[in-house]
């Protein structure tokens, strides 16, 4: 995994330092994202720091896939932003919630959009990604 400097700016698009937004949840598995937003920020910083251990133990136990590869695309992938469009309940009371979001990056320099809509569960009071779905543009 990518290391990111405590003190630069969240690759979440927060424009708050690393340490106190994402960075929290990534370096510290035993603090727990509040809101199914911030993990969808901290998972997203997570993809741009290829850190696929947290990625998948933020994932629900019933969608989690066995592994995700990370390490094939270093250095392939450049992501660019994170824009989140709409969030649906996910709040600190809720066991569920919604996040659209789009993601740019880059592959060999070309531009692409990741826009997912998705959805997220609480379990034990941590919340969990549970699954999303595509939009086609």
């Amino acid at each position: 995994m990518a290391k990111t400097p405590s003190t630069t700016v969240c690759p979440c698009g927060s424009l708050h330092p690393y340490a106190d937004c994402c960075g929290r949840f990534i370096e510290h598995p035993e603090c727990a994202a509040p809101t199914a937003e911030a993990l969808m920020r901290s998972r997203y910083t997570a993809y741009t720091l290829g850190c696929e251990s947290y990625l998948l133990a933020t994932w629900q136990d019933a969608t989690r896939p066995a592994g995700l590869d990370l390490a094939d695309d270093a250095g392939k992938v450049k992501w660019l932003g994170l824009e989140i469009r709409r969030t649906e309940q996910g709040g600190v009371n809720d066991q569920a919630g919604i996040v659209e979001f789009v993601a740019r990056y880059k592959v060999g320099g070309r531009a692409h959009r990741l826009h997912e809509t998705s959805r997220f569960q609480r379990d034990d009071g941590r919340w969990f990604y549970l699954d999303g779905a595509l939009h086609e543009h």
